[in-house]
């Protein structure tokens, strides 16, 4: 495994240093979806989408028809204050190819918010988190965050996450502003689209049975409100939601 860290604009930097570049306005987060008004559905282009290329998604992408609250969620045991500013955080770690697009808006207008680092992490095909266990020492695989630009969309090129016992499949999430966390929860996945990915390799080799999200006591305490809007994305997919914050 290579634990060499490349970020896509070739510049190293740590979690730290990238939420120095924040605004000084603390907000309060929830999750959102805006609709209606001008406009218009971001374009899904039927190859892989890389974050380096693809086209900003309005806050419409979340197929959601008004801003409302989300609940904050457990970060969980594997969160490491170590994250890269980044957008390719795959580090070659094999799986089905997914175009993570987290848009970030204000609750109250559905204003897109521009500036805010999406700081996401999760678990590899096998259910492994980089930084921990056997892949402890200097191991950052599909950890990394992104800032958001003038449209408030981060973009993330990544792989389907594994499952592990005891959780649904998930992807872990905080969203920072001012230099403080104003959010944390988890994406979660449709379960047709999970069984389709899991009966394929490198999933398919592992044994044992994967949590559903109805069995999941996290899930259970809001997790409906966020599932990732998931299309299909070359020979991967696309993940979409909307992430909304409101001033204080």
């Amino acid at each position: 495994m290579n634990d060499e860290v490349r970020p896509i604009d070739r510049v190293t930097i740590d979690r730290r240093t990238g939420l120095r570049w924040l605004g000084a306005v603390g907000l309060v987060a929830v999750a959102a979806a805006c609709g209606g008004g001008s406009s218009s559905s971001a374009t899904r282009s039927t190859r892989r989408v890389s974050p380096t290329t693809a086209r900003s998604s309005n806050p419409a992408a979340s197929g959601t028809n008004a801003c409302v609250l989300s609940p904050e969620m457990t970060e969980g045991p594997f969160y490491l204050d170590t994250e890269k500013v980044r957008a390719d955080i795959t580090e070659g770690k094999p799986g089905k190819p997914l175009a993570l697009v987290l848009n970030v808006v204000d609750a109250a207008t559905c204003a897109p918010i521009a500036n805010a680092a999406v700081d996401v992490w999760h678990a590899d095909a096998e259910g492994v988190y980089s930084g921990f266990g056997a892949a402890a020492s200097r191991s950052t695989f599909l950890r990394g965050i992104q800032m958001t630009d003038a449209n408030g969309t981060s973009q993330f090129a990544t792989i389907y996450p594994g499952w592990y016992r005891g959780r649904a499949v998930h992807i872990h999430v905080k969203v920072h502003r001012g230099g403080s966390v104003v959010h944390t929860g988890q994406l979660f996945f449709d379960e047709t689209v999970t069984e389709a990915v899991y009966a394929t390799s490198p999933y398919n080799a592992r044994r044992g049975t994967w949590l559903r999200n109805r069995q999941d006591s996290i899930y259970a305490d809001g997790g409906a409100q966020s599932l990732l809007a998931l299309t299909p994305d070359g020979n991967g997919y696309r993940g979409a939601l909307t992430l909304g914050v409101r001033a204080s």
